[in-house]
């Protein structure tokens, strides 16, 4: 008898310290949900000609999961600057974001109330991608914001971007992209736009891809008062290399291509893309992403324009 009980006093013990084990976990997974986090991000860009834009962010965490699921809050400064021209804007915005980063399925959201100029408006960005399929998927975005020339922000003309764009995987190498969407301008300018792109990859194993890439737009106005850079019909075609790596949880991106560009009636010229981006693990203590790029194309005064940009963000857990 007196074995029994002893076998019955160490079942029990074994099954509160399980039990004990298993609660102090989901209090450890529950702390890990509800993480906090502090971070800043910033954005330059200037252009060929002599257009510049610093951005600069603080942000906080109340919940942060990951660089790919979080809610939180933005407070942004911008300073806009040409030669003899300067203006500055606030921003404070809701953010939030839970992608699956295997899939890419998921929502992203930016939400804020932006001022510049003494011109207020109700900004918006954001998306959701869901799988349709095995090798289908659907994505559909908005963005509304100002227009940011000289002009523009001085008139305060903002837009509103909405559209849709479809994935579909042909094979394992071979996968097309394909856009639609308006953009509404608040001067009542409407420009209709069209993109699609076709990606091969060769190897699943190198990360490299060849890129057939297609856009096209029409604006229902085309005076708009020299605002901003506006066609009456706008086309490119690109072929580009991509080359995306993993290492040690990092990953890093890398865009080149060459294109031709036809505005109205024009003759065609040629285009040109670089774009590269870093982004360290999405779990950890800290998290940091940058991208950058450079394109040349046509605009205002001309078919070589220029555009640069390094956009950086960083977050700390606490």
């Amino acid at each position: 008898m007196k074995t029994k009980q002893i076998k019955l006093c160490i079942v029990i013990s074994l099954l509160m310290t399980i039990s004990t084990g298993s609660f102090a976990n989901q209090l450890e997974e529950n702390k890990v949900i509800s993480e906090r986090a502090v971070g800043t991000e910033f954005f330059l860009s200037d252009d060929s000609e002599g257009f510049q834009t610093r951005k600069l962010s603080a942000e906080f965490f109340p919940k942060y999961e990951s660089g790919d699921s979080y809610l939180g809050v933005r407070a942004s400064a911008y300073k806009y600057k040409t030669d003899d021209w300067s203006g500055d804007g606030q921003k404070i915005s809701f953010i939030g974001r839970n992608i699956d980063s295997a899939t890419a399925n998921g929502w992203f959201l930016d939400a804020g109330l932006f001022e510049q100029n003494d011109h207020t408006l109700l900004t918006l960005d954001g998306s959701y991608r869901t799988a349709l399929a095995k090798k289908t998927a659907l994505e559909v975005f908005v963005n509304r914001d100002w227009v940011e020339t000289q002009s523009a922000l001085d008139q305060g003309t903002n837009f509103t971007f909405v559209g849709a764009a479809m994935d579909q995987g042909l094979g394992e190498h071979v996968t097309v992209v394909g856009v639609a969407g308006s953009q509404f301008f608040s001067d009542d300018n409407r420009r209709d736009h069209g993109r699609i792109k076709l990606i091969y990859q060769p190897s699943l194993d190198l990360g490299l891809t060849v890129q057939a890439r297609y856009r096209t737009y029409h604006s229902s106005q085309e005076d708009v008062g020299g605002a901003y850079f506006n066609p009456k019909n706008y086309e490119e075609s690109m072929l580009a290399l991509g080359w995306r790596q993993r290492f040690a949880g990092w990953s890093t991106g890398l865009t080149v291509g060459l294109g031709r560009e036809k505005i109205n009636e024009d003759s065609s010229q040629s285009t040109r893309l670089f774009e590269l981006n870093l982004q360290s693990p999405i779990h950890g203590s800290q998290f940091f992403r940058m991208n950058t790029g450079y394109s040349n194309s046509a605009s205002f005064n001309g078919p070589n324009y220029n555009y640069r940009y390094v956009k950086g963000e960083w977050v700390l857990r606490f």
